[in-house]
């Protein structure tokens, strides 16, 4: 067994997208290799209403699939196919787009104004991103919750962990998808199969996840009231693995809790303009040709 090293920790960073919505973006539209078969994480945790009422309006989508998971308040959604829903706290969307939809997600907080939740964006492969457009949502007590006996609990959105699998299934990248809580004070090693990339991306609490057996003391600003922790991970860090088939963290004073995202790369070239990721230049001026022309649909 081989722990996988850390190739970077990354602070997500503010930025605007949609109508107005603050969030903070981890990565996307940049370099996809690093991160492949996945293309943008975005962390859209806000307290503050008038940073995220304005919402997702309609917009197009073609040759991904995206995965929103809502921690706190809800999302009201609908697309050009009649689709409708609201997503709340715990429940999980997974999107594949797809030949095309056009689409819109309208978040509103909880009864503190609280809107916490995270998307994903997973590229397709050549031969299904003209695929017809399908929806997984999945109901926050559909997902499976495991505790093990040092009291580490995992919830299991998409693939086989521990014995059990998530909910979603049939996608394209085959991924794992977790969210993790690991209580205070405590080492664990989680697996990852070797050859898939694989990221995670802190939300709570801090740790560190370096593989020695003794971490090294390095400096780190402030995280809440934890301070100078080994070499740590804090809340909004994003820590890329190199390869490796499995991973370890060591918890901080109040615990960590993070998702651990791993995907098969695709390894097919990226030709990317905004919500349209295809693979040639050729077939992104197909896409927006028929945005104008009224034939970007086409399953009804």
């Amino acid at each position: 067994m081989s722990i996988r090293p850390v190739k970077q920790i990354i602070t997500s960073k503010p930025t605007m997208e949609g109508a107005g919505v603050k969030l903070r973006r981890a990565f996307g539209f940049g370099d996809t290799e690093a991160y492949d078969p996945f293309l943008l994480f975005d962390d859209f945790r806000n307290e503050n209403p008038e940073d995220y009422l304005a919402g997702f309006p309609w917009h197009p989508h073609r040759g991904i699939e995206t995965i929103t998971y809502v921690l706190a308040g809800d999302v009201s959604h609908a697309d050009s196919l009649g689709n409708q829903g609201k997503l709340g706290s715990g429940d999980v969307q997974w999107m594949t787009a797809g030949s095309g939809i056009l689409h819109q997600e309208m978040p509103h907080g909880d009864a503190k104004g609280r809107m916490h939740g995270f998307q994903l964006w997973a590229n397709l492969p050549s031969s299904l991103k003209m695929t017809t457009p399908r929806y997984q949502d999945v109901k926050s007590n559909d997902i499976p919750e495991i505790t093990d006996d040092d009291g580490t609990k995992v919830r299991i959105i998409c693939g086989n962990f521990w014995g059990k699998n998530g909910p979603v299934d049939g996608i394209a990248a085959d991924p794992r998808y977790l969210d993790v809580w690991v209580p205070s004070g405590k080492r664990k090693t989680l697996p990852v199969e070797t050859y898939r990339h694989a990221f995670a991306y802190v939300f709570e609490g801090s740790g560190n996840f370096r593989g020695a057996s003794t971490p090294q003391p390095v400096l780190m600003e402030s995280v809440g009231s934890e301070k100078n922790y080994y070499d740590a991970a804090g809340n909004r860090s994003l820590i890329l693995f190199d390869t490796g088939d499995e991973i370890t963290v060591q918890a901080g004073p109040q615990g960590i809790r993070f998702l651990l995202v791993s995907g098969k790369p695709i390894e097919e070239p990226v030709a990317w303009y905004g919500p349209i990721v295809m693979n040639t230049q050729d077939q992104l001026r197909t896409a927006l040709s028929e945005l104008r022309d009224g034939t970007f649909i086409k399953h009804k």
